[in-house]
């Protein structure tokens, strides 16, 4: 991470409660909500920006569908605090359909971490965006979680798998891979 005069913002993508659904199949990394806590604790003490994007899915049988409440809300160890601004969207990109570009430029911020859920859906969209949008970029590999998928061969892929080659296609080409302890000592010795 590059030593900055300002602390980049902090954005959490859609941890919420419709991810914990069986509908997803078999996710990595448990302690992602946990990692992303721990960087939402030093935001917060050092007042930086906190950013949360909130998915609010159109397709009906989706566990984040916009009508199901339950499904929709953020999970407790993230939840916003007043005054942390939430981007609704319906779409992968926290980008599209929203002001997010608006604010990061209205607030001039040129660098974002980028925390949430789920790795091969709105992290790997948001961060290929921000990278292209010319944002210095860090995606925090611990702070996040991949669901297993099965392919158009119907070969099904590890959750770990998933993770891992999201992870090296956004390296240095749309963002940089850091873990939370990375940042932690970053920011520590300032």
């Amino acid at each position: 991470m590059t030593h900055l005069f300002e602390l980049p913002a902090l954005m959490i993508l859609d941890v919420q409660k419709g991810f914990d659904d069986p509908y997803w199949g078999k996710r990595n990394n448990p302690q992602a909500e946990e990692n992303m806590a721990r960087l939402l604790v030093e935001w917060r003490k050092r007042k930086g920006i906190v950013i949360y994007s909130k998915h609010l899915s159109v397709q009906p049988k989706s566990p984040l569908h916009h009508k199901n409440k339950e499904g929709t809300e953020f999970k407790e160890i993230i939840k916003p605090a007043d005054g942390e601004i939430i981007f609704t969207k319906s779409v992968n990109s926290a980008f599209i359909g929203t002001e997010l570009e608006s604010y990061l430029s209205e607030n001039q911020i040129k660098s974002v971490i980028i925390t949430g859920l789920s790795t091969q859906h709105c992290i790997s969209t948001t961060v290929r965006m921000s990278g292209n949008l010319g944002y210095e970029t860090y995606v925090v590999s611990d702070a996040i979680a991949a669901f297993e998928i099965t392919d158009y061969n119907g070969k099904i892929h590890k959750a770990d798998t998933v993770q891992e080659l999201e992870l090296a296609m956004l390296h240095k080409e749309f963002a940089t891979v850091l873990t939370v302890d990375d940042i932690l000592n970053q920011l520590n010795h300032k």
